[in-house]
């Protein structure tokens, strides 16, 4: 009548779990899709770190506390957040580098690829060709739409930092932008009937590098959008986006021209090659003007045209960003392989497209005929490390030449620990031979711009030295695995048949023995019923009873002989002591015991052959030898054990008597066991038993391979041998 009442608990409790489980894995779902998880956020740029930021295109970098992008690529982006993110404010200070370009931010934005627009979502930010605040939705394939442009009543400047603030609640998207010359923010607001309910934040710039810090994100209300809009009601537009099946009027984007004062865009006429200054004399200070393209900004300023490069240490300029067209007035330094302009001014012509990159192989950037060139060169990482000044050094090997590439921490934290040694990369950089940055040690050095100049064509190989002594340790693991359950089988074989062997123990005792008893009882009591007057049978029944008291001896020692608690402890010598006392209780034969050498542990298949053979031996000198004394003597040796069995007997001539079932049942568990076994006797001078038997070699880590390969080549016959009938199935 229980088992229906147990069915029921075990259904109520299967229930039980079940709605567990399934709750737990509701809330851990629930929580990966929390439109709040992961919010309030706030960069860690300051701290030099941008590891959950994903780029789209540019060259992005932090420097100084503050993320920044030198490529005037169009439509750079950097991703991060939630993608289940839903109504909040996204807030950062955003500064332009370019003179025709934008830069803002992206809200609930998702699908994000490298290219224009190649994103969904929402873009705010402001524009200095047409002095703009900007808001707007991106789709893939389309140019932004821009439904309602807000003119700020003064320039956007270049180079200048400014506020700017995105809210997106329900299909509402409201950005503002704090100018400095304003007391009030300008305020440009949207309706999206279609709108994207959620998705991640990011920093964008089309045509224009950018740099952005203090990039705050928090959850939104109601409240906060009606505060927002209150703000500025004067400056505020406000438009409704069509739906995305209509085609909606946008002004597009201008193409990255040169724009702003003419005088600025003026190139001085004496301008000459960068690769003339090489030929310019240590003898007498030299002042130069050159024309060039900016190909890195930092540790220090490179510019290029296209007879070569030159370094400008110190220069007087503005901030600059790559790709940026310059002229630089300064002294001319010459060098071994290029030249440097000291105490240099730079004046900005216009912004351009980042110079492309000459494809070198490392042994021609070694010569130095590439020296403060643009270069792209393929090598294999060595190693890696920190360096100084907030730097992160790589070596590399291309063939039989070296080089190292330096570039700064940024977000090259999280590319550095992902890289792995020996991996193949193509690296584009600012080579230099400069000893202030090879410090003799590698012929030239890569000035990396960002991440985004490291590609890896290939992962390390698979036959690297540690991936070798990896497999190898692995191999050794495993045979040791093996052994290991091989010892255990066996050892649990043994102990089955040690088992088997007391239960039969057990079983002849309570038959055979006692059988035995019953028999000699019966015999005694007949004699006693017969008249003494029948002398013959009297004596008939003396000899019944004497073969019956001997045949209860015979089957006491066969038990004796087959209970195995003498070796639970796994000492041989013991055991044997044990087993010879008990043969002799209640008689006049001494027992001697001896052991010497370094005493070990060995496997109870050794122990127990060695003990049934030892077992044999002592039996024998008993019953026939007529021993005073019986020694027992065990020897440890390096990988060998000696057992040598002695007695002070009759002995006996040699060849006689040594084909009994006894003796080759010793035999044949020596030669199971690998032993070699003695039996040497002499009338009058007793018998002695010698056996040596192997024991297993010590392993070691440096002696494992030796014998694992010992054991693969023995394993065939090995295999013969197993299969032999065991040593057991002789009793002596």
């Amino acid at each position: 009548m229980k088992l229906p009442t147990i069915s029921r608990r075990g259904i109520l409790v299967a229930s039980l779990l079940a709605t567990t489980l399934l709750l737990a894995g509701i809330g851990v779902w629930a929580h990966l899709h929390s439109p709040k998880r992961g919010l309030p956020y706030h960069d860690s740029f300051a701290n030099g770190e941008a590891d959950e930021w994903t780029a789209f295109g540019g060259t992005w970098a932090v420097v100084n506390g503050s993320m920044r992008n030198d490529s005037d690529e169009r439509g750079a982006k950097l991703i991060t957040g939630s993608p289940y993110w839903r109504d909040y404010s996204v807030e950062a200070d955003v500064m332009l580098l370019g003179l025709a370009g934008d830069a803002g931010l992206i809200v609930r934005s998702s699908n994000e690829e490298q290219g224009v627009d190649a994103y969904s979502g929402y873009y705010a930010g402001v524009r200095n060709f047409d002095n703009s605040l900007v808001l707007g939705r991106a789709a893939h394939g389309w140019m932004e739409d821009v439904v309602r442009l807000n003119s700020l009543q003064t320039k956007v400047h270049a180079l200048q930092w400014y506020h700017l603030k995105v809210l997106v609640y329900g299909c509402e998207i409201v950005a503002t932008a704090d100018i400095p010359s304003k007391a009030d923010p300008t305020t440009v607001a949207i309706e999206d009937k279609d709108c994207a309910s959620s998705g991640r934040i990011g920093l964008r710039s089309f045509s224009s590098g950018g740099v952005w810090r203090n990039v705050v994100v928090r959850p939104a209300t109601r409240e906060d959008l009606v505060a927002m809009l209150a703000r500025a009601p004067l400056g505020k537009a406000s438009a409704v986006l069509p739906s995305t099946g209509e085609n909606p009027e946008h002004p597009g984007f201008y193409s990255a021209t040169p724009h702003g004062d003419p005088d600025m865009l003026r190139s001085d006429l004496r301008t000459q090659p960068i690769s003339s200054l090489r030929l310019v004399s240590w003898a007498k200070p030299t002042t130069a003007t050159v024309h060039g393209v900016v190909i890195l900004t930092s540790p220090a300023l490179y510019i290029q045209d296209s007879t070569g490069g030159i370094s400008v240490p110190h220069p007087t300029a503005p901030p600059l960003k790559v790709g940026d067209e310059v002229e630089v007035t300064g002294q001319v330094t010459p060098g071994a392989f290029s030249s440097a302009l000291e105490h240099a001014n730079v004046r900005v012509l216009w912004e351009g497209a980042p110079m492309p990159a000459v494809s070198v192989a490392a042994s021609q950037a070694a010569t130095g005929a590439f020296d403060a060139t643009f270069i792209e060169v393929e090598g294999r990482l060595r190693a890696k490390s920190y360096g100084p000044d907030n730097t992160l050094i790589y070596d590399f090997d291309a063939g039989p030449q070296s080089f190292r590439a330096i570039m700064n921490r940024g977000r090259g934290e999280s590319v550095f620990g992902k890289l792995k040694l020996n991996s193949l990369l193509r690296l584009r950089g600012v080579c230099v031979v400069s000893p202030a940055y090879t410090q003799n040690l590698t012929p030239f050095v890569l000035l990396l711009r960002s991440t985004d100049d490291m590609n890896v064509l290939a992962g390390p190989p698979w036959w690297s030295a540690g991936n070798v002594i990896a497999i190898a340790i692995a191999i050794l693991l495993l045979a040791l695995v093996a052994n290991f359950f091989y010892s255990r089988a066996e050892r649990w074989r043994l102990r089955a048949v040690l088992e088997e062997r007391e239960r039969l123990a057990h079983e002849m005792h309570d038959t055979i023995a006692q059988s035995f008893a019953g028999i000699g009882f019966q015999l005694e009591a007949i004699r006693n019923g017969i008249p003494s007057e029948l002398p013959t049978t009297h004596q008939q029944l003396d000899l019944a009873s004497a073969l019956v008291r001997h045949s209860h001896e015979e089957a006491r020692r066969s038990i004796a002989t087959l209970r195995p608690e003498s070796l639970e402890s796994g000492d041989l010598l013991t055991a044997l002591e044990i087993c010879a006392r008990r043969m002799v209780a209640g008689g006049a034969v001494k027992i001697v015991t001896s052991s010497s050498g370094d005493i070990r542990q060995m496997p109870l298949r050794l122990t127990d052959t060695l003990y049934r053979i030892g077992q044999e031996a002592i039996a024998n000198s008993i019953r026939h030898a007529h021993p005073s004394t019986i020694t027992i003597s065990v020897e440890f040796k390096k990988n060998m054990v000696h057992l040598l069995l002695a007695d002070d007997g009759v002995g006996f001539t040699p060849g006689g008597d040594l084909r009994g079932f006894g003796v080759r049942g010793m035999r044949k568990r020596a030669a199971f066991i690998s032993a070699a076994i003695q039996i040497l006797s002499e009338p009058g001078k007793g018998t002695t038993v010698r056996v040596v038997a192997p024991l297993p070699p010590r392993l070691t880590l440096a002696s494992w391979p030796k014998f694992l390969w010992k054991f693969l080549r023995e394993y065939p016959s090995n295999a013969e041998t197993t299969r032999q009938p065991h040593p057991n199935s002789y009793r002596g």
